[in-house]
């Protein structure tokens, strides 16, 4: 190596910018091994390269101590101070060891270090470019096709277009231009790994990007996008500037620049609504082309209840709930849709249930009172009540000494005739009746 190696490396930094000295150091430390592997493996050694001449040296390094151990590593502290007297223990003393026959090594090592640090320096330049650019747009010619995976070439780099992210009826052919969307560039082995997407809503925006002016210098804010890809699709948009409109905005003149993102997309249709703060409005305008009636938002549950026209009802839910599928999505909203013939039927069966409830409810009230006067009265009956229980009566009415005493008198006048009628066989049973109210006898 001379002066000419360290030219060469001036112009790697600056064509590559990968540094003079980091080079260097790389080299040196590459020069240690390939000494280690064909000169002493367990020796200690330092690899300098001058800055100025490119010339490199080898030095072993052993430590200074008084009771010598490992001669390849270790010198006495005697021998050193021969060398240079202010030498101390646990010093480290250094001798050129540079073989002759290492100048060969030494630039193969050197060429290999060089190359391999240039392929890491591009990497991670790549690496770095692209990982920036996550949530773009990129433009790339398809390479390949290998189990299902589309590898699409950006140029410095190429990118996986994995199946999972590819449209449904889209086929890509060798050369073909397309445009997707990063969504994740991975560190690997073999250098950054770009993952794009036709199928990511991000496409979707940036293409509106691309071709809405208002979009691009903030007029316009495309607030939410959803997709089911290569079928249908719904994007949100919103001005603050009240004289712009902005889904005419995006249509653009005759339809110009909604179907130029038609046409990139294969012909995937795209609803564009208009934003607002409103819950109950976006839900309303994210069911476009739906007419919708009502909007009930329901906030602890994040629901919103949506009656729309009877006529209405399948476009607002659309082929296989596709519709409201979407402005779902769009909007974070749970949606039920539901016709007005629906919720009337649903009100006038809950009227109709609540009114026989009542009803029934009265007849029940009712008959259980007519039933327990009729058997309370029965089992009340003074001529067989005090017969029946034997003169335990008075010992249980006690606890009813706040009645009147005229109402007590009543049962004791008669008590003595009382026979039990053979309509009341229970009374027989040991069976007692309740106790008697406050309305006295009959």
């Amino acid at each position: 190596m001379n002066v000419e190696f360290l030219t060469a490396l001036k112009d790697l930094e600056r064509e590559k910018g990968i540094s003079k000295e980091i080079l260097l150091e790389a080299i040196e430390a590459a020069l240690i091994s390939a000494y280690k592997k064909n000169f002493g493996s367990l020796q200690n050694v330092r690899v300098h390269i001058d800055r100025s001449t490119g010339e490199f040296k080898v030095y072993s390094r052993k430590l200074i101590v008084e009771e010598l151990t490992d001669p390849r590593v270790e010198v006495l502290l005697a021998d050193a101070q021969r060398i240079d007297p202010n030498y101390q223990v646990n010093d480290v003393i250094e001798t050129e060891v540079t073989p002759r026959e290492f100048g060969r090594i030494a630039a193969q090592t050197a060429k290999q270090v060089v190359v391999q640090r240039i392929r890491e320096a591009e990497r991670g330049m790549i690496y770095e470019e692209f990982s920036n650019r996550e949530g773009d747009i990129v433009t790339g010619i398809v390479q390949r096709t290998e189990n299902k995976n589309v590898f699409v070439d950006l140029g410095k780099v190429e990118a996986l277009l994995a199946p999972s992210e590819q449209m449904n009826g889209e086929t890509y052919r060798h050369n073909d231009r397309i445009k997707a969307y990063i969504v994740e560039v991975k560190k690997t082995t073999k250098g950054p790994q770009v993952l794009i997407s036709r199928t990511h809503p991000g496409l979707l925006k940036r293409l509106f990007e691309l071709e809405v002016p208002e979009i691009h210098d903030g007029t316009v804010e495309l607030k939410a996008a959803s997709r089911e890809a290569g079928a249908r699709s719904k994007i949100a948009v919103y001005s603050k500037d009240e004289n712009v409109d902005p889904v005419g905005a995006c249509v653009g003149p005759k339809g110009m620049r909604v179907q130029a993102v038609v046409n990139e997309l294969k012909g995937e249709k795209i609803d564009i609504v208009k934003w607002n703060p409103d819950p109950a409005k976006f839900v309303a305008n994210a069911l476009s082309p739906a007419k919708v009636v009502s909007v009930d938002i329901i906030e602890e549950e994040k629901v919103a209840r949506v009656v729309v026209p009877d006529y209405q009802l399948s476009l607002a839910i659309g082929k296989e709930g596709q519709n409201a599928r979407l402005a779902a999505k769009l909007t974070g909203w749970k949606i039920d849709i539901k016709s007005e013939s629906q919720v009337k039927t649903a009100k006038a069966a809950f009227i109709d249930h609540d009114e026989n409830y009542d009803a029934e409810y009265e007849d029940f009230d009712e008959q259980v009172g007519e039933d327990y006067n009729e058997a309370y009265d029965d089992a009340y009956d003074e001529e067989a009540y005090d017969d029946a229980y034997d003169g335990t009566y008075d010992d249980n009415y006690d606890c009813y000494e706040e009645y009147p005493e005229e109402y007590e008198d009543g049962y004791e006048e008669e008590a003595d005739d009382a026979k039990i009628p053979q309509d009341f066989p229970e009374l027989t049973n040991d069976k007692k009746p309740g106790a008697p109210t406050s309305g006295g006898k009959k």
